[in-house]
């Protein structure tokens, strides 16, 4: 995983601490990576089509079935 990302956290503006929380980075060679703040030195790889995909499917609302009740 390359070293120098720049990592976007999906966290709450008002936010305090380290979460845990989500960070995605967009690197070299089309690839996306997802990390969660607990655990830095693990990521999740994607290409950056897939992420597209994955993120035209959220603004669908094809994953909302997941939050439904939370």
């Amino acid at each position: 995983m390359p070293t120098q990302l720049d990592r976007t956290r999906a966290a709450p503006e008002d936010a305090a601490g380290d979460g845990p929380w989500i960070e995605i980075a967009f690197g070299p060679d089309d690839q996306v990576y997802l990390r969660e703040t607990s655990a830095p030195e693990k990521a999740v790889t994607a290409t950056r089509q897939k992420w597209d995909a994955f993120e035209l499917g959220v603004q669908a609302g094809e994953f909302d079935h997941f939050a439904e009740g939370a």
